[in-house]
C-alpha cells in the first residue's frame, strides 16, 4: 500500500494496515503519517528523560489499576485521528489485542526541536478532547521545565514547573513526577549571559 497517504482511513482500518508497516505511523485527519516524520530520530536527550519518565511512572504504579504506556500504543484524538504520545498513563482493565488506549489519564510529549510546535499547538488541542484525560504534560529537554495542563472543570489550567526541586503532582493517576527523576543522567546546554551581550 505505497499510496497510503493518499488514502483515508478510519481508526480500525489503520490499525490493520499498521501490522503490516515497518515503522510506526499516526493518523491525522484519516491519513496515515510516519511518527519519525513528525520528530527527526529521538536524540539522547529525548530518549533517556522518556525512559527516566516510565520507569519513575512503573515504580509508582506497579500492582496499581493504572499503568504507563510507550509510543507503540495510540491515543484517539478524533473519529480519524490517533496520536502516538511519548508516555500515556493509562487507567482501563488490560485488553491484550488493543492497539489504543481506553481510559487514558495522563499524556507526556517529551519536546524535540522537529516537534515543539506542534506538541504545543494542534496536539494539545487534540489531546484536551479526550474525555477520560485528567492531564496533558509538555517535558523540555534543553532546560529541567515542564508545563502542565490540568483538566479543571469544563476547561483546563496550566502550570509551569522549573527546576530539579519542582515536583509535578498528578492524584488522578496516583503518581507524582519530581523534575529530578525526569531528568536524571541529562546535561543542559550552558545559558548565554545575556546581560553581557548587551
Amino acid at each position: 500500500m505505497a499510496d497510503a497517504a493518499r488514502l483515508t482511513m478510519t481508526p480500525e482500518d489503520f490499525f490493520v494496515w499498521q501490522r503490516d508497516q515497518d515503522e510506526l505511523y499516526e493518523l491525522v485527519d484519516g491519513h496515515p503519517v510516519p511518527r519519525h516524520r513528525m520528530m527527526t530520530g529521538a536524540s539522547m536527550q529525548h530518549d533517556r528523560a522518556t525512559v527516566n519518565i516510565i520507569g519513575t511512572l512503573y515504580a509508582q504504579l506497579r500492582g496499581k489499576p493504572c499503568r504507563p504506556t510507550t509510543a507503540d500504543i495510540s491515543i484517539r484524538t478524533s473519529i480519524r485521528g490517533l496520536r502516538r504520545p511519548d508516555v500515556m498513563v493509562e487507567c482501563a482493565p488490560l485488553v491484550p489485542d488493543t492497539y489504543e488506549v481506553l481510559e487514558p489519564r495522563l499524556v507526556v510529549e517529551v519536546a524535540s526541536p522537529s516537534t515543539t510546535t506542534v506538541d504545543q499547538t494542534r496536539k494539545v488541542e487534540e489531546y484536551k478532547r479526550h474525555p477520560t484525560l485528567a492531564y496533558i504534560l509538555l517535558v523540555e529537554t534543553l532546560k529541567p521545565q515542564a508545563l502542565l495542563y490540568r483538566r479543571s472543570g469544563e476547561g483546563w489550567d496550566i502550570e509551569t514547573f522549573e527546576g530539579l526541586q519542582a515536583v509535578v503532582d498528578l492524584p488522578d493517576v496516583g503518581a507524582t513526577l519530581p523534575l529530578a527523576d525526569i531528568y536524571d543522567g541529562l546535561t543542559f546546554p550552558a545559558r548565554r549571559d545575556l546581560a553581557s551581550e548587551g
